[in-house]
C-alpha cells in the first residue's frame, strides 16, 4: 500500500528542485516514471514474499490534559484541555496472491517498457543541456 506523503518530503522536493541546474531537471523529470515503477515492484515484491500486504494509515488520538491559563487579573490556574495527537499505524491486509503476482509481471513489462523510453529522453536532455 502507499504511504502518505508528507508537507515535510513535499517541501524538501521543491526545495531539491529549486536548487538543481536546468540539466539536471530534465534527466530527474527523464527518469521519475521509472522511479515510480521501481518503487511499486519493490512493494509488490514484499507484498509477495511475506503474503500480506502491509497498509499505512493515519489515527487521530486526542488524551485530556490539565492546561495552565493565565486569566485577565494575571492569575494562573489549571483547566482539562484536550492534547490530540497524530500517529501512523501499519496494519497488515489480506491480499490474492494471484492477483498480486499478475500485478508484479505487469509492472516488470512496464518497467521494461519505460527503460527503453527513458534511454531516448536521457540523450534528449543531453543534447538540449550539454555540460
Amino acid at each position: 500500500m502507499r504511504r502518505p506523503i508528507t508537507a515535510a518530503v513535499l517541501l524538501s522536493a521543491l526545495a531539491l528542485t529549486a536548487c538543481q541546474t536546468p540539466r539536471e531537471a530534465c534527466l530527474s523529470s527523464a527518469s521519475r516514471d521509472l522511479r515510480v515503477i521501481d518503487s511499486l515492484v519493490r512493494e509488490t515484491q514484499g507484498n509477495l514474499r511475506r503474503g500480506y500486504a502491509i497498509e499505512q494509515s493515519q489515527e487521530v488520538r486526542v488524551r485530556r490534559d490539565f492546561c495552565r491559563v493565565r486569566d485577565d487579573d494575571g492569575d494562573t490556574r489549571l483547566i482539562r484541555c484536550d492534547d490530540t495527537d497524530v500517529i501512523d499505524v501499519s496494519r497488515p491486509v489480506a491480499i490474492d496472491l494471484n492477483a498480486e503476482q499478475a500485478k508484479l509481471d505487469s509492472l516488470l513489462e512496464r518497467r521494461a517498457r519505460l527503460a527503453r523510453e527513458q534511454e531516448a529522453r536521457v540523450e534528449a536532455c543531453r543534447t538540449a543541456y550539454p555540460e
